[in-house]
């Protein structure tokens, strides 16, 4: 039963066990640890507890942040910059479709890591090579989602407070506007989705329904800069028309059509056709001549 302590590397990031390493750590310490992508720094959210059998082999703490671990990292913030710089123009020269939204430098600087958004896949393998010989280290590009850019952007909702994912939440569940309808809300596009185009995480609250009916099919579709207000206003119109169906067909039970009971008139044929053309045409020139 190993001794691991659970530590965070973002404000409100997901918690990960590691290896106390027989080094006094308590909560509220930061550390300097050994994770997948190399040396980084991380803060004690919970204290010391053991595990019987972990899924898999935790990575140890190395040490206890000392001085020269802040210096560091104050000199990879100029590094993060530079490299968002000067990716931001290499991506501008290529014409990639794609929005560059974060970068982060390991605390050794073996691994600088891109964050960026894109509506479908990119080519970056040129990209890669420009910034991998100006940095000379290894570089790694993350597509993220919308949800992931606000979660780490940040900013303010429409309640006025800063954003959920960027304060407390570490996971998002999936929101359905079901979840909207049951609370009785105004069921427009503006007032329900947030700032990443998705509908709101707040949703879930004060939904007390069933969370296990709830699929991500439902939310509420994103749509590109590019396309008109009334184009996103039609995502949610279609979803909202699809609930309406489906709650119609649950209430009520529709009636087979009712045969008619007029028969098709038979077509005439081709020459007389041809001829009430010509008498019609004749009544329309002597009128015309009146």
């Amino acid at each position: 039963m190993p001794d691991v302590v659970g530590i965070r590397f973002k404000s409100c990031g997901k918690i990960y066990d590691f290896d106390v390493n027989g080094i006094d750590i308590k909560k509220g310490d930061s550390v300097v640890v050994e994770s997948d992508f190399g040396l980084s720094i991380g803060r004690v959210i919970t204290g010391r507890h053991f595990i019987e059998s972990p899924e898999r082999d935790l990575k140890k703490v190395i040490r206890i942040v000392t001085d020269e671990d802040i210096k560091a990292v104050e000199e990879n913030r100029k590094l993060e910059k530079e490299a968002r710089d000067f990716c931001v123009e290499r991506v501008m020269a290529r014409g990639l479709q794609m929005k560059l939204v974060g970068t982060e430098a390991t605390l050794d600087r073996k691994r600088i890591i891109f964050y960026f958004t894109a509506d479908g896949r990119i080519d970056f393998r040129e990209l890669v090579k420009d910034l991998a010989a100006r940095f000379k280290t290894r570089i790694e590009m993350r597509q993220i989602g919308v949800r992931d850019e606000a979660k780490l952007i940040g900013g303010l909702g429409v309640c006025g407070r800063e954003l959920c994912c960027n304060t407390f939440l570490t996971s998002f569940e999936p929101v359905s506007i079901r979840m909207a309808k049951k609370q009785e809300l105004v069921l427009n596009v503006g007032k329900l989705s947030g700032l990443c185009g998705r509908l709101m995480c707040c949703l879930r609250y004060e939904y007390d329904g069933d969370m296990e009916s709830i699929s991500s099919d439902d939310e509420l579709p994103i749509e590109s800069e590019e396309v008109h207000e009334e184009k996103a206003g039609s995502g949610i119109s279609a979803v909202l028309s699809k609930l309406e169906q489906s709650d119609a067909t649950e209430e009520s039970i529709e009636t087979p059509p009712q045969p008619q009971s007029e028969q098709p008139e038979p077509e005439q044929p081709k020459s007389e056709q041809t001829e009430h053309r010509h008498k019609k045409f004749r009544h329309k020139r002597r009128h015309f001549r009146r």
